[in-house]
């Protein structure tokens, strides 16, 4: 099975983030990007994202095991899932793994310009769950 574009750009820019190459990773997002995570919290540039997980996170490892590539049924856009699953350890030391994740990535002209994530971390007890990160003060 040949790889496409799609794959290589995703799998590219998520091993980017995790290695925290972010002046490179930035390089595959189109300039008004958004990405979605859980909660529905949406962020424009990558520092915002990894500061936003420092603060709960001392490390996350995606072992990205599944691509799928193939177009929206509502607009025809291009669209790459990749899913697999997630290790790591919390700030307050916590480990986890095998904690499941399904990434969402919209492609127009070679460039990454929709990110929506979805994860287990607050259903298996890892994250707080966003209304007691609220009510903590956190930022969703």
């Amino acid at each position: 099975m040949m790889e496409s574009a799609e794959i290589r750009i995703v799998d590219d820019y998520l091993r980017l983030c995790e290695e925290r190459k972010l002046e490179e990773a930035a390089k595959f997002l189109a300039d008004d990007a958004r990405m979605t995570f859980p909660g529905g919290t949406v962020f424009t540039d990558l520092p915002s994202m990894v500061a936003d997980a420092a603060q709960r996170y001392a490390r996350v490892r995606k072992h990205r095991t599944e691509f799928i590539v193939g177009n929206r049924a509502s607009d025809g856009e291009t669209v790459c899932i990749s899913t697999g699953t997630l290790d790591g350890e919390t700030l307050w030391g916590t480990s986890f793994t095998g904690v499941r994740y399904l990434d969402l990535f919209i492609i127009r002209d070679g460039l990454i310009q929709e990110q929506y994530v979805w994860n287990d971390l607050s259903e298996t007890g890892v994250a707080p769950l966003l209304l007691q990160r609220l009510a903590s003060g956190s930022p969703a």
